[in-house]
């Protein structure tokens, strides 16, 4: 039997829709992978009893199927479905590690993301890998159609999780067909602000790159409270709030000094919208771990 933890992650970052994303240190799933003649699923943890234990409604049953490796598995979920800290990547990126090892496939990470990313076709209808990139690599990645440039990278973040749900497809559903020439040049130089601040380790470049006016206020009117806690964020320090991902979680990026009075600070916020939330003091932090019991 094998282990594999796999973490949580925020994609898009504002400015980097489709494109960005980062590994959370907290929270993560954990999953158990043992050889079987076919491949059995069962789950336990939060949000467990949503998801489907059926392989062929599972991401990990796409990852077993993708890698030819059959298997019992067992999802120990540290990452709530419909969160926006990217709930399926996590299963998915940890059976692909798990999964490679147990049959000695011999694939690199960089190999298992368009397989993990098979997993993420059944929860928004598309083959996605901004979330499973950085569960898989850790870091801060950037990806595209045909490649994955990672980043070691250890910023500080607040993830607030409201008690709401939004669906990964439903928030695709108001991404605009178009946008203005002013707004796509002013999410590029956003993005490559964002992008350098990774690079540096720098929270004030990152928070100001987070910003962006063509998805980011679309997904926005699909969180309850969404305003009042990006502005109670950016009061207690945070230099940059986004939606995570899909969302309803929120990101906020800031200094190792400030994360407790902003996670206290979105709580507050939150709850004064009659809205219970949990906040993760977290960091970008590394990617799936293999454990061999």
């Amino acid at each position: 039997m094998l282990t594999v933890r796999a973490p949580a992650t925020s994609a898009n970052l504002g400015s980097g829709f489709d494109v960005f994303g980062v590994a959370l240190e907290t929270p993560a799933d954990v999953v158990r992978v043992e050889r079987a003649p076919e491949t059995r699923i069962s789950i336990t943890g939060a949000g467990s009893q949503y998801i489907p234990e059926d392989p062929n409604q599972n991401t990990v049953g796409a990852v077993a199927d993708a890698l030819d490796a059959p298997a019992h598995i067992k999802i120990d979920k540290g990452v709530r479905p419909s969160s926006g800290l990217g709930s399926s990547a996590a299963s998915a990126a940890a059976a692909a590690v798990a999964l490679n090892a147990l049959y000695d496939r011999g694939l690199s990470r960089e190999e298992l993301v368009p397989i993990a990313a098979e997993g993420e076709a059944l929860v928004s209808g598309e083959a996605h890998a901004d979330n499973v990139a950085p569960s898989l690599l850790g870091g801060f990645t950037v990806v595209t159609d045909d490649n994955v440039t990672q980043v070691d990278a250890q910023i500080p973040v607040v993830a607030c999780l409201p008690e709401q749900s939004v669906s990964t497809r439903d928030a695709r559903g108001v991404v605009p067909d178009s946008a203005t020439l002013e707004d796509v040049v002013d999410t590029v130089g956003n993005a490559s602000t964002l992008t350098v601040g990774m690079t540096r380790n720098d929270p004030e470049l990152v928070g100001r790159g987070m910003n962006d006016a063509i998805v980011t206020p679309r997904r926005t009117a699909l969180i309850d409270g969404y305003d009042d806690v990006r502005e109670a964020a950016l009061e207690a320090g945070a230099t940059g709030v986004t939606v995570s991902g899909a969302g309803p979680g929120i990101l906020a990026v800031c200094h190792q000094q400030d994360q407790r009075e902003i996670a206290g600070a979105m709580v507050d916020a939150f709850e004064a919208s009659g809205i219970d939330c949990r906040a993760y003091q977290t960091h970008v932090g590394e990617g799936a771990r293999l454990y061999r019991d």
